[in-house]
């Protein structure tokens, strides 16, 4: 994974509030954009693209949405 340190922080969390609005076409691009800056100071996070940064973010709340016979077994 290559880091992406190096991306501006303005352009990172844009990128990221922008996947979250796919996500989440109702919500106010506002609030989306305080979520992504939020996700930027996870240093995990950051260091990720912004699609994967936000897909990674999302893994738990797209688990809770699948179907019982989709969940993975334990």
């Amino acid at each position: 994974m290559e880091p992406m340190d190096n991306t501006p922080s303005e352009l990172w969390i844009a990128a990221c509030a922008h996947r979250l609005q796919q996500r989440w076409r109702t919500v106010d691009p506002s609030e989306l954009e305080l979520v992504a800056a939020e996700l930027w100071h996870d240093e995990r996070l950051r260091a990720m693209p912004p699609a994967d940064a936000v897909s990674d973010w999302l893994r738990p709340i797209r688990s809770a949405d699948a179907p019982m016979a989709d969940r993975p077994s334990a």
